[in-house]
């Protein structure tokens, strides 16, 4: 779904209900069903935290937010493939 606009008439569609970190992934699902999987080397401040502070996830209507970490992700950017600037695959990140 990259490109995916939310528009002020389906924004309540594209709210999370539901996130969790895994060791490698970030996983969001949606009001709409949708299930969003982006890698979490995506996202330096959450690759490099530990396990805990990743999994002390708030939800708000249009995003994610980790307290301990002061980090927040929209769903509209997830949906359009955005990641940090500095954000490097592991492999290329280990050279």
């Amino acid at each position: 779904m990259p490109g995916t606009v939310i528009s002020d008439e389906n924004w309540e569609e594209f709210e999370p209900v539901e996130a969790k970190c895994s060791v490698s992934e970030l996983i969001v699902v949606l009001a709409n069903g949708l299930k969003l999987s982006t890698p979490l080397w995506w996202y330096p401040p959450l690759l490099a935290a530990t396990p805990e502070a990743r999994n002390q996830i708030e939800l708000s209507p249009s995003g994610v937010h980790w307290p301990d970490l002061d980090e927040d992700l929209s769903i509209e950017g997830m949906l359009q493939g955005k990641r940090y600037p500095n954000a490097k695959p592991p492999a290329e990140a280990a050279e």
